[in-house]
């Protein structure tokens, strides 16, 4: 199992929709709106890395109002 968080900005105002609407995303643990240079925070899991980057491409980033993300996979040093 690969764990990330998933950094995101949003258009202004859409911080709130953009969190629900991830939420829902198969995958997702938790999704946050945030104050600082993010807007939202994601943590998200998958079986695989490649299961997670498809997750992100194809579910996250097509969420309206997005305007960038920055994946953090969680390592166990």
């Amino acid at each position: 199992m690969v764990q990330a968080y998933i950094l995101i900005q949003t258009e202004v105002g859409k911080a709130s929709l953009v969190a629900d609407s991830i939420s829902q995303i198969q995958g997702v643990i938790q999704a946050e709106d945030v104050t600082g240079p993010y807007d939202v925070i994601v943590r998200a899991q998958a079986d695989t890395v490649d299961e997670l980057g498809r997750m992100v491409v194809a579910k996250v980033q097509q969420v309206e109002g997005i305007t960038r993300t920055l994946t953090c996979p969680v390592v166990h040093l």
